[in-house]
């Protein structure tokens, strides 16, 4: 089949569905199509870029602390390609499914094509089980991971309810993205999710920059093998945000054109984060270690409560984006996923709220956390499991002359695609989950013991009377 041909039978059900939308202006308005329906390369670059890099734009410095700055910013590179190749591998095997689906015939209007499909319907029941246990559990935490941020950002404008209130308020509002459909529905809330993080950012640039450096500041970073491990791990999890990678293609109408928009905003992303991680730890240096949270390090002033708030808001975004997947699960188990009923699929979704609103209380420790889930689920989930199952898809001779994706030629064809992909699957294997997880799991483990399960109030300063 001509490349020409694959390109239609990809597309197909899309440029329907784009003629069924443009048939019913009558009934929406345009206002509403223009910030409620998204499906083009912009859209998607927006999710990705959006979606990228939300509370952990704020522990970046605190790795940067454990890790040094050389380093800090080399791991920040070398994570942020490492990341965008496996999103590469991922949108590949997705058009492969979907293109042998769609010759069968198959109608996915009113379907979600998720990760967990595209590895079954490749390579079987048992590849299904494994991406939809570790892929789960990480945007399950990952859920978990920006409802304990929201607790940790209010708290430096409202000290008058510790973290723990402020996580049970924050759990009842994150509960209201149920009613978001789908990708499709997150255009606006993408765009200004980042205008938030690119504001942020550049705020904790400029007034790191501003402060200048603090008194007797010391820079004494990487001092353990343990706090440099576990820094590293918390960006292999700041670049592995592409768990929804396969989401946010079917909400695209030609998904066949993502393959270079993860990388694209990968690069843009990686203009906020070095900056402003390199900044506040020129600032603040070793003070990082025991601040997780750079904004607890900052001067207060209408800027910095700004950028709380707006960071309030993406994380509320960003708790959408993670958990969306999951109410697409949970629909599909409870078997409501193709209704067309809103309010019905809305009431489906709330039980799954529950879990991460309980896991929040119970692990409220913001910045370890993200290692943790680093080591042991994003190694796996965007890293190991991708590479790994594209060089079984493509093993035999005829699946590789079948290929609806051919390999860069500019990496030396099917070689030099195994050869990386060998390459990402066991350094993550070995640094990211064997030493990452080492070290993650020693520094969580004192956490636990030091500030005790459901803590009240984690890393809060002595409260003035």
């Amino acid at each position: 089949m001509t490349s020409e041909k694959v390109e239609t039978v990809v597309a197909g059900n899309y440029l329907e569905m784009e003629r069924e939308e443009e048939g019913s202006k009558s009934t929406s308005s345009k206002l509403s199509k223009l910030f409620w329906h998204g499906g083009s390369v912009y859209d998607a670059w927006f999710s990705c870029a959006s979606n990228q890099v939300a509370q952990v734009l704020l522990t970046l410095p605190y790795s940067f602390s454990q890790l040094g700055m050389l380093s800090g910013i080399l791991f920040q590179i070398f994570y942020g390609l490492m990341g965008s190749w496996t999103a590469y591998i991922i949108s590949v095997l997705y058009v492969e499914y979907r293109t042998r689906k769609e010759r069968e015939k198959v109608d996915f209007r009113n379907h979600v094509i998720q990760w967990f499909e595209v590895l079954d319907g490749l390579l079987g029941k048992h590849w299904r089980n494994l991406g939809l246990f570790f892929n789960c559990t990480f945007l399950l935490f990952g859920s978990v991971i920006q409802l304990i941020a929201c607790a940790s950002n209010i708290y430096y404008i409202n000290d008058h309810l510790d973290k723990r209130t402020w996580t049970y308020i924050f759990g009842a509002c994150c509960a209201t993205t149920v009613f978001i459909p789908s990708f499709h529905n997150y255009r606006i809330w993408s765009f200004l999710g980042l205008v938030m993080t690119t504001y942020t950012a550049w705020y904790m640039t400029i007034a790191s920059l501003v402060h200048g450096k603090a008194e007797d500041v010391k820079h004494s970073g990487p001092t353990k093998l343990v706090l440099y491990f576990t820094g590293a791990t918390n960006i292999l999890y700041t670049f592995g945000g592409h768990a929804v990678t396969v989401e946010i293609m079917h909400a695209m109408w030609k998904p066949q054109k993502f393959k270079m928009i993860y990388l694209i905003a990968t690069l843009y992303v990686m203009t906020l984060t070095l900056p402003s991680a390199a900044a506040v730890y020129w600032a603040f240096g070793d003070n990082l270690l025991t601040h997780s949270n750079a904004l607890s390090l900052l001067p207060r002033t209408g800027f910095r409560d700004s950028a709380v708030v707006l960071m309030l808001i993406h994380q509320f975004i960003t708790f959408g984006f993670a958990c969306t997947p999951l109410y697409f699960v949970w629909e599909k188990f409870v078997g409501v996923h193709e209704t067309k009923s809103l309010f019905k699929r809305a009431l489906v979704r709330l039980p799954v709220v529950v879990p991460i609103w309980f896991l929040a209380i119970i692990f409220p420790f913001f910045g370890p956390i993200n290692s943790t889930v680093g080591s042991l689920l994003v190694s796996f989930t965007v890293y190991i499991i991708p590479a790994m199952a594209h060089m079984v898809t493509f093993a035999s001779a005829s699946a590789r002359e079948n290929a609806v994706e051919r390999p860069p030629s500019i990496l030396g064809g099917w070689v030099g695609l195994y050869s990386v992909n060998v390459f990402v699957a066991v350094w993550v294997l070995v640094v990211g989950f064997g030493l990452g997880g080492w070290a993650s799991m020693l520094n969580f483990v004192h956490q636990v013991k030091t500030f005790g399960l459901f803590a009240k109030c984690y890393q809060c300063p002595p409260h003035k009377a």
